[in-house]
């Protein structure tokens, strides 16, 4: 008598935690999707890119910026939501007022429920990243359509037209922010003097979250706002809610920058440690 072949029990069909990153490339492999790839695999997600723009850069600076064309960004976005879908969207360099277009209209066109948008504007070097006349194609494109903000103080310096200059004044910023047509906004203080960090979650009338640590003693902070925006967007695409989501890619990046502290890489702004503690990559029932 033949034995009867053992029947595979039912499961049902997994997929992985789909993050994308529209962003700028970073050929010294510290910050934009570079940085962002290592970030979503590092949390367990699966990473994906539309590239806006190349650019030849280093832990020195930028030396060159190539710009991609609005129709190859538009067709790597079709290429991504039509096959293989998205939980979150994480948003870095856009350099020019149709590359912002394109964006907007993919976000409304796929209905993105979750959107990181870290408004890149000047490099951990001080290389300017964007045109000035984009600054408010963003802001009336985007602000909107993001779940989070996630300026530095430079960059809020800039979509206010002011200096912001001691930790009393983030919280009007942010609050300004906000009513430029942000949801949420997490404004990172980073940039001011002292032993503490500290970056404030504003979102709605409620009272701000204040988030702080000790400053970490490190020339290795290249990409630290596409870590922690990629972070924050992998935490999201996970089901965290936007708070919770904050704290936790706030306590990651710490880390990685804690644990590459002392590694050299280049002669200027190293990059962090992405992969200090690396996680296995989620798999979610497909719905």
């Amino acid at each position: 008598m033949q034995s009867q072949p053992h029947s595979q029990p039912h499961s049902e069909p997994q997929r992985y935690t789909r993050v994308l990153s529209i962003a700028g490339s970073d050929s010294g492999g510290g910050a934009g999707i570079q940085a962002d790839l290592k970030t979503f695999a590092a949390l367990g997600c699966y990473g994906m890119t539309a590239i806006t723009a190349l650019t030849a850069q280093n832990t020195l600076g930028v030396s060159a910026i190539h710009g991609v064309p609005p129709e190859m960004l538009k067709a790597q976005l079709c290429a991504v939501f039509d096959d293989i879908g998205v939980d979150a969207v994480k948003i870095g360099m856009l350099h020019a007022p149709d590359i912002v277009r394109t964006v907007a209209w993919a976000l409304k066109h796929y209905r993105v429920q979750q959107v990181v948008l870290d408004p890149v504007m000047v490099a951990t070097s001080g290389d300017a990243l964007i045109t000035p006349m984009t600054v408010q194609v963003l802001v009336d494109e985007l602000f909107p359509l993001a779940t989070v903000i996630t300026p530095n103080l430079d960059e809020a310096a800039l979509l206010l037209s002011r200096p912001i200059e001691a930790a009393h004044e983030l919280e009007a910023a942010a609050r300004d922010l906000l009513a430029k047509g942000a949801l949420a906004v997490l404004l990172k203080g980073g940039h001011l003097p002292g032993t503490e960090v500290a970056d404030l979650l504003v979102s709605g009338p409620g009272p701000a979250l204040r988030l702080a640590s000790p400053r970490i003693n490190s020339r290795n902070t290249h990409g630290t706002g596409c870590t922690l925006s990629s972070a924050i967007a992998a935490y999201l695409a996970l089901g965290e809610p936007l708070e919770r989501a904050v704290v936790l890619a706030r306590s990651y990046i710490l880390q990685a920058i804690e644990q590459g502290a002392d590694v050299y890489t280049g002669a200027g702004h190293g990059p962090l440690n992405h992969g200090f503690a690396p996680l296995s990559q989620r798999k979610n029932a497909r719905v």
